[in-house]
């Protein structure tokens, strides 16, 4: 890769399934220390998208580059061990194991107890509810509480982008609220935040960086205000699609 600012790049990524390419050339950078937010219409491939950072759909055409190492062709796990962690979009927990219990194995690739109980204790200090709930199962907490019970757990290996899909879904307003307060925490803390979501107007509020998929190319890009105040974007979001203007 040049040399650039980027800490994530995406060139020309063509990926998808078997019925057919869902992706088609995606190119953008994701910038270090901030949040990038990817948002769009149902079917536009943002979730493929996230799906192709961590490893779990290979791109047939494209790169994708993280701190100038190639991540096409690596394994989730060599992904992980590389700073990549993802949240997935639906529930991850196990639920008849304990709070604590989940939160520490987020840090299954880490052999140091005692790096682990530090940063066991730091997440604690950042999530009060692991410590409140740490001896409850982990199906014993509502939606919202899962979910910070997974952002504390993918901390424990200390990655330097997280990776979050569709976090908000299913969440009542109070802990959305609560929620994009954690995403904002999480980046001050010093994490790189790369998320996929359908409130894209609060998620582009938070943003450093915005990018609107349709039909699996990048529509639009900027910041995160420069995306939200644009007046196309509310086709995207009317049902409609972006229209090339032309001139009588």
């Amino acid at each position: 890769m040049a040399e650039s600012e980027a800490f994530v790049r995406f060139e020309g990524v063509v990926a998808g399934y078997g019925g057919g390419d869902v992706l088609k050339g995606v190119s953008f950078d994701v910038p270090k220390g901030g949040v990038t937010c990817i948002v769009g219409p149902n079917g536009s491939g943002k979730s493929t998208l996230l799906k192709t950072v961590s490893g779990l759909v290979r791109p047939r055409l494209g790169e994708i580059w993280f701190k100038g190492q190639q991540l096409v062709g690596l394994s989730p796990r060599d992904i992980l061990q590389l700073g990549v962690v993802q949240v997935p979009q639906n529930h991850s927990l196990f639920r008849e194991m304990t709070v604590h219990e989940n939160v520490e194995l987020g840090a299954f690739l880490v052999k140091d107890k005692k790096l682990i109980a530090q940063r066991m204790e730091r997440i604690r200090g950042l999530f009060p509810i692991v410590a409140e709930r740490a001896k409850d199962k982990a199906g014993s907490l509502s939606g919202g509480q899962q979910r910070l019970v997974e952002f504390a757990r993918c901390l424990m290996l200390d990655p330097e982008l997280v990776v979050l899909d569709e976090p908000s879904m299913g969440l009542d307003p109070k802990t959305l609220r609560s929620m994009f307060e954690t995403i904002k925490l999480m980046n001050n803390a010093g994490r790189t935040v790369l998320l996929v979501e359908q409130n894209a107007r609060q998620a582009l509020k938070l943003s450093h960086f915005g990018v609107v998929l349709e039909n699996g190319q990048v529509r639009l890009s900027g910041s995160g205000s420069d995306v939200l105040n644009n007046p196309e974007i509310g086709a995207l979001y009317l049902g409609g699609t972006i229209e090339t203007k032309t001139s009588n």
